[in-house]
């Protein structure tokens, strides 16, 4: 079983800020799922999927 990313000690790099269509996609999955606000795990979402794709075409 893997640890949840709360658990979890930050990672050594420094992180990136979510691109503009990254926070839209996390808001539009935490509306679908009734909350009014994306979470941890919405972002993080954003930016495997979203962000991940675009820095792969690239």
């Amino acid at each position: 079983m893997t640890t949840p990313p709360w658990k979890k000690k930050n990672p050594k790099k420094k992180s990136s800020k979510l691109s503009d269509a990254a926070k839209v996609a996390a808001r539009a999955r935490a509306l679908l799922s009734g909350r009014p606000y994306p979470n941890l795990i919405d972002n993080m979402w954003a930016a495997r999927e979203i962000d991940g794709k675009k820095k792969a075409k690239d």
